[in-house]
């Protein structure tokens, strides 16, 4: 038994707006990405410039070595920062996909249930028992990747609990060394 002509169509459909959203939101990460660092980038080489001047300007080597000291507690608070925002933007992205991945397997997983339940239905005499099996199979399967998919949502919920503990720490670390 095939799908009608005009169901392959909408599956059709439906996969290529799935794919062009999800270009879209790649690029959408990208696009963060890129203006995290061209900030970024700006930001270290003024402040590289005016640390510079700083130095130059330096009197003796006691201020030399204490402008020296101030440069490096501000650069563990940005690093911290620019990887705070460089975890927003993946996880951001990161969820856009699981998203709709989540949504495709969910619409296939309810179209092959619908298949398998339309050819039970059709089935010929004496084949229940073939028939009940693979519903069992399809069934596991599909109890399977369930499990897997909580699996992983655990498994990035802890990650990210562990990220922001170490974000946590990072910044008392540094406001501890600021109190210095």
């Amino acid at each position: 038994m095939s799908l009608p002509q005009e169901q392959i169509l909408a599956a059709q459909k439906a996969n290529l707006e799935t794919l062009f959203g999800l270009t879209s939101k790649a690029f959408e990460g990208v696009e963060r990405l890129i203006e995290l660092n061209v900030t970024a980038s700006r930001a270290a080489l003024s402040e590289a410039n005016t640390h510079a001047q700083a130095v130059l300007s330096a009197k003796d080597a006691q201020e030399l070595l204490t402008l020296q000291a101030s440069l490096f507690q501000p650069l563990a608070e940005k690093t911290l920062a620019y990887s705070r925002h460089l975890y927003d933007i993946a996880a951001g992205t990161s969820s856009a996909f699981g998203k709709a991945f989540e949504a495709q397997a969910t619409e296939a997983q309810r179209t092959f249930s619908n298949f398998v339940d339309s050819t039970a239905k059709n089935a010929p005499a004496g084949t229940e028992t073939s028939v009940a099996v693979f519903k069992s199979a399809v069934s596991a399967a599909n109890n399977a990747f369930e499990s897997v998919q909580k699996a992983v949502k655990q498994a990035t919920d802890m990650a990210e609990a562990n990220f922001n503990a170490v974000s946590t720490s990072a910044s008392k670390v540094a406001a501890a060394g600021r109190k210095r």
